[in-house]
């Protein structure tokens, strides 16, 4: 099929075709198989970035509590654009909802790596649960106390 090599070829030349024929209703031209797999690509991809965003907004959280000494502006805009940038994905795919309150715990794992990343300092400081609920996190209101931390 013409539609499937094209999408080996030239993949902005197929999404245009198919874009081509679906607006005809041409069913039977299109590549369903190629486009069924791009639909769910394009699901697991926002899911993905809420994922991200989700782990660098803990990090960031993390970093705040954990070394006060050394909070920043930069720290402190990571925390509203992600956010934001959050908010703005859970208003464009409100279905993403659900699924923040599914990963968000495994999601501090991401933020934990990064918060220990960034911090040198050592796993131990940080507590192995997460200490922010969903809520919170997402208040922009929301900044978590300071744990001074002896070097």
């Amino acid at each position: 099929m013409y539609t499937s090599h094209l999408y080996e070829t030239d993949f902005y030349g197929w999404t245009q075709e198919q874009v081509t024929l679906l607006k005809a209703q041409q069913w039977d031209r299109l590549d369903t198989i190629n486009l069924i797999e791009e639909i769910e690509s394009l699901g697991r991809k926002e899911r993905q970035e809420l994922r991200n965003r989700l782990g660098v907004l803990l990090g960031h959280l993390l970093k705040w509590q954990f070394q006060p000494d050394k909070r920043s502006n930069s720290w402190l805009s990571t925390i509203r654009e992600q956010r934001v940038q959050i908010r703005l994905l859970l208003q464009d795919s409100p279905s993403l909802k659900p699924y923040l309150d599914e990963v968000f715990l495994a999601t501090y794992e991401l933020g934990l790596a990064l918060g220990i990343r960034e911090t040198q300092l050592g796993e131990q400081v940080f507590p192995e649960e997460c200490p922010y609920t969903p809520e919170q996190v997402m208040n922009p209101e929301f900044l978590p106390e300071s744990n001074q931390v002896d070097d």
